[in-house]
């Protein structure tokens, strides 16, 4: 006879008290839900009675504040207890202080709006575009029309061409200068070897030595009358100053003839001297002349009976007498007159804007260098940074530049082929060329804190 199965049989087979039974699954949840946590807060109080305040981070600081990380009454306050989970804006103003970006702005962003801490051993100084796009990408001048762009979101993103290569931007140097010719082969001074020069030979930074591979050992052991800051364009007073110092190899400092030119320039005037005249202003040079040929004609008054060269006959003048005697005075004007001849219409004419001669001595003005030494002054750069490229291919302009009015410097292109977003290409958020506090207008802060090695007596 076959088994007969009920539901009431089957449910009289179940345990109705199974739950109260403990079990190994169950004694492994208890431990998780109540050992855990238990452990978790012996630790936490350890930490606590210990004053080690790591246990409550949100994660390590950035290098800059790396020796306050186990400091956090340093920046945040402390009340009933508890800190604070906001900075103190004004525990980072009693370090650092950071004037504002345009004094007209109509709000001040709290300083970790920009600088978030706790991210970890990274620069605090690299804010986010959108903090700079809250008002760039819609810039709106508060009296009147706007110097700037008016939406600008970041480098790739309607960041306008670089003001100084815009069309029609000309360079205000007055030094005449051909790129083109002084970057093939050219022959090294009147009788020199054909020599390749470099854009080293000529451009360095200020931090580093100058090349002096064509300059002129006397000349650049010889004083000048003429400052350097007088052939200096001046600078933008408005333009922003970064925080940090100069290093002295961000930009380019102007040539000068002593260390870079003088080796194939000669400023040489009479075949009697082997020596050039000073590169000085007009009235140097003719006084060094004047000198020059007054000694000479005292140790050779022979000179001062001069036969005529039928050779320098002009067809159509009249011919000179066969010999003539000078006075020493009248020799030494006629050989001034002629090696003046020589400097003012050819040897400095061929650098130097010459106007006409006027004033004492009848010598001419020389025009001012006019030499810019910052291209871009609302942007950084660090010429140092790109030490590893070539000069070319940044600059490769001044390979087919004939005219000084040139400007040589490398269009927003240039810069975006390696300055764009994602880890195979360098950094390109706003603060890499671009500051926000004025800190021409800084203030000195007064310190507050002493270093928790020194008072703890760490390492």
């Amino acid at each position: 006879m076959a088994r007969t199965r009920t539901t009431k049989k089957l449910a009289q087979r179940i345990d109705l008290n199974y739950f109260k039974r403990t079990t190994a699954l169950k004694r492994a949840k208890f431990f998780l839900s109540v050992g855990v946590p238990a452990l978790a807060l012996v630790w936490i109080g350890w930490h606590g009675l210990a004053k080690d305040p790591r246990v409550y981070s949100s994660g390590r600081m950035s290098e800059a504040h790396a020796v306050l990380e186990a400091e956090c009454a340093a920046c945040h306050v402390q009340t009933a207890g508890a800190f604070s989970a906001a900075a103190s804006e004004t525990a980072c103003l009693s370090c650092h202080d950071g004037p504002m970006h345009h004094a007209s702005s109509k709000s001040s962003p709290a300083c970790a709006t920009c600088h978030q801490e706790h991210r970890g051993r990274v620069n605090m100084i690299a804010a986010r575009n959108q903090s700079c796009s809250e008002c760039h990408g819609d810039l709106r001048a508060s009296g009147g029309a706007g110097r700037f762009e008016k939406h600008i979101y970041s480098l790739q993103e309607g960041h306008p061409e670089f003001a100084a290569v815009r069309a029609g931007v000309s360079d205000p140097g007055a030094i005449k200068m051909n790129h083109a010719i002084h970057l093939k082969m050219i022959r090294r001074g009147p009788n020199g070897p054909n020599v390749q020069l470099e854009c080293g030979n000529c451009h360095r930074p200020a931090g580093v030595d100058a090349d002096v591979t064509y300059g002129d050992a006397k000349y650049r052991a010889a004083a000048v009358s003429y400052k350097e800051s007088d052939e200096l364009l001046e600078e933008d007073t408005q333009t922003l100053r970064p925080p940090n110092a100069s290093s002295g190899r961000e930009l380019m400092t102007p040539v000068k003839f002593a260390n870079a030119c003088a080796g194939c320039h000669l400023l040489t005037f009479d075949e009697r001297f082997d020596e050039g005249v000073p590169h000085d202003k007009p009235e140097v040079v003719h006084a060094f002349l004047v000198k020059k040929f007054s000694e000479y004609i005292a140790a050779h008054p022979g000179e001062l009976q001069e036969a005529r060269e039928p050779e320098r006959d002009l067809t159509g003048k009249p011919l000179q007498p066969v010999a003539r005697v000078y006075r020493r005075d009248e020799w030494v004007s006629a050989r001034i007159r002629d090696a003046e001849e020589l400097l003012w219409r050819k040897t400095c004419k061929q650098c130097h804007a010459m106007a006409s001669a006027a004033g004492q001595n009848n010598l001419p003005v020389v025009a001012p260098a006019r030499t810019t030494i910052k291209w871009m002054p609302h942007a950084k750069f660090d010429h140092d940074g790109h030490r590893g490229f070539s000069c070319v291919s940044c600059h490769e302009k001044a390979l087919n530049s004939t005219q000084a009015s040139d400007v040589l410097l490398p269009g927003i292109a240039s810069c975006k082929g390696c300055h764009a977003p994602g880890p195979d290409h360098a950094e390109s958020r706003c603060f890499e060329c671009h500051t926000y506090h004025d800190w021409a207008k800084r203030k000195e802060v007064r310190p507050t804190f002493t270093l928790p090695a020194l008072r703890t007596g760490g390492q």
